[in-house]
């Protein structure tokens, strides 16, 4: 076991470990500690806690110091230098003649590395346009090529709902969206419907699949044979939420409208199963993608 505190570089980003070397510190405290890219200024997500060595990724760095007057300064002005970094980077792809769309721009806490996030269609070549920023602004340079999806977190924006983007709210990670998990809850698979503003899966979707997964497999499947209280039949439509399924009687005529049930006084004789059938896959390609 260790002692850690969480810190969080970004507004909704991931929360990493420190040791907090002795001190101890509460939530929204701002700190100055050591990483990969150098020294960065971050605030606290998780206050002190002990955590299993399993869930470290050793070495754990130590704390440097709480947040100074100086250091708040020192991050405004970062701030400052950023606005100023993204016109000109902006002017110098303009310049190259690069197909790419500046996202954003990041100074390490130090001003050691500039950051600049950008969207493109295909690979880049940008070594040119790092030489060029670099006697601008001589200091280390890198261009990271980012998604769509961190672009829409990066951004911000109001999704379908109404609501602020869940990925820019609260999100600290993204998680893994499926075509299947549209399909499994019962939802039209219309790209425009259960695709967000970035144009991939809706990240709800993974919201309550969970539950959805659950109450799958306690009920039958559309395409299930079952048999009622009235006789054997097929399951055309199911309810997961309500626990009603509609079945297609096999004593009754063709045309006969089918029967409706609760799961409870059904039992399964052979269960159906969901797929995505080849023009659906070909209409939804690209929407899992990053």
């Amino acid at each position: 076991m260790a002692e850690v505190i969480g810190v969080r570089f970004k507004e909704v980003g991931k929360v990493y470990y420190f040791d907090p070397d002795n001190k101890k510190l509460k939530l929204g405290d701002t700190v100055i500690v050591e990483t990969s890219r150098g020294i960065e200024c971050g605030k606290v997500a998780i206050a002190n806690k002990e955590v299993s060595d399993e869930e470290i990724v050793h070495p754990l760095k130590k704390l440097i110091r709480k947040a100074t007057k100086e250091d708040m300064r020192r991050l405004e002005e970062n701030h400052r230098k950023e606005k100023e970094a993204l016109k000109i980077c902006e002017q110098k792809v303009a310049e190259h003649k690069l197909d790419m769309k500046l996202v954003d721009v990041e100074y390490t806490f130090d001003n050691s590395k500039i950051l600049f996030y950008f969207t493109a269609d295909g690979r880049v070549d940008f070594r040119a346009l790092v030489k060029d920023l670099a006697s601008v602004f001589r200091t280390r340079i890198e261009l990271r090529q980012i998604g769509v999806r961190d672009e829409s977190k990066m951004l911000g924006g109001l999704g379908v709902c109404g609501r602020p983007f869940c990925c820019s709210s609260f999100l600290g990670e993204f998680h893994p969206v499926s075509i299947k998990m549209a399909k499994e809850q019962g939802l039209s698979l219309s790209p425009t419907k259960i695709s967000g503003t970035c144009g991939r899966l809706m990240c709800c979707l993974k919201y309550e699949q969970d539950a959805y997964t659950d109450l799958l497999k306690h009920t039958p499947k559309v395409g299930a044979i079952v048999k009622t209280p009235y006789g054997r039949g097929l399951v055309v439509e199911t309810n997961l939420l309500t626990r009603v399924i509609k079945v297609k009687m096999d004593n009754t005529p063709d045309d006969a409208a089918p029967q409706t049930f609760k799961v409870k006084d059904v039992k399964v004789i052979k269960d159906g199963y969901i797929k995505l059938n080849k023009k659906e896959m070909a209409e939804l390609k690209g929407l899992e993608d990053k």
